[in-house]
């Protein structure tokens, strides 16, 4: 009899898996750590058991208010960045095979469900991990440095010897962004309070501008690229910057867009910009990591079942870098 009771439980283990999940719409008190089913992957996806994923801040908007339109009521799938092991493949997948090493970003902005043991995912959405990175590393890079590659290279165009500005250089996608344009061999100058001015220097940044103390755009001129990632008042600000056809890109808003129709007449740009899956971008970022020429700074770390904290230190916005949530299967 508990024979048969153990070959069932573990059975059912086999099935099911631990997902943080939502009660409702709000704060990090509807957030809950639930035994749900254990997906398959469908043709062209694998099924990726999950070591590390990371915290992004559009993680908590979904939380709060269910983020893009079509997200659906809770409890709404949380999570697109991951690092971990390939379990199974669906289907016609040739790239992976089980065992192996993967990150990535995927279905991006549909919802993905990373924020769990395990995960499925279209499989040219991920990538092998590169051996310079473990996992928690790994896991903090898809989201925000694609983020970063798509508004730096993809929408800018970036160029050896051009002046970027990045603000928020401290933050998760800045301090990735500062690395990707050293990398492309721009000169770069951020801004972040002064606590923050020698972990900026030390991502790369040629220059850095306390935010608190100095109008950026009195300081600084002839910038050919602007990261903008805080938006309001600082798109236009950051137009005076420009050099003739100089372009900001915006992540921070899609209210942001509007700033187009006063850089226009300036002979300016100015672009809002949103993230995709992109297989092509996240193998340049796994060169730039493997490399050592693109790292992320990693704030803390939290367990599965600490994801309400995760997001109260997230919602803060007083972290530098990125937050990671881990799994109890993750072995690291």
């Amino acid at each position: 009899m508990t024979q048969t009771m153990h070959a069932t439980q573990t059975a059912q283990t086999a099935h099911t898996m631990q997902a943080v999940t939502q009660t409702g719409f709000g704060g990090p008190e509807v957030l809950r750590l639930t035994e749900t089913a254990r997906p398959e992957p469908g043709p062209a996806e694998v099924l990726v058991r999950i070591h590390a994923a990371a915290l992004n801040p559009t993680d908590v908007w979904h939380r709060a208010t269910g983020g893009l339109a079509g997200a659906g009521a809770p409890p709404v799938p949380l999570g697109w960045d991951l690092s971990g092991t390939v379990e199974a493949v669906g289907i016609g997948v040739t790239l992976f095979a089980p065992g192996d090493e993967v990150f990535g970003m995927p279905r991006h902005p549909a919802p993905a469900g990373t924020h769990a043991e395990y995960a499925t995912s279209p499989a040219r959405h991920l990538v092998h991990k590169p051996a310079a990175l473990d996992h928690v590393q790994a896991a903090a890079l898809p989201l925000a440095a694609l983020t970063a590659w798509q508004a730096l290279v993809d929408t800018a165009g970036v160029r050896p010897g051009q002046r970027v500005l990045v603000h928020a250089a401290a933050g998760g996608v800045g301090h990735l962004a500062v690395q990707i344009a050293k990398a492309k061999g721009a000169y770069v100058i951020g801004t972040a309070s002064a606590a923050k001015h020698e972990l900026v220097r030390s991502f790369g940044a040629d220059e850095v501008i306390d935010y608190r103390t100095t109008a950026f755009e009195e300081a600084v001129t002839d910038i050919d690229i602007v990261i903008d990632t805080i938006g309001g008042a600082y798109g236009p600000r950051s137009l005076r910057t420009l050099r003739p056809g100089g372009i900001v890109v915006s992540l921070a808003s899609p209210a942001e867009a509007a700033l187009a129709a006063q850089a226009e007449p300036l002979g300016l740009r100015a672009v809002f910009m949103a993230v995709e899956a992109d297989h092509a971008g996240m193998r340049e970022i796994a060169a730039l990591a493997e490399s050592g020429r693109l790292r992320p700074h990693i704030a803390e770390t939290f367990p599965l079942a600490e994801a309400a904290k995760a997001h109260e230190l997230s919602a803060s916005g007083r972290t530098t870098g990125k937050i990671v949530l881990t799994t109890e299967i993750s072995g690291i």
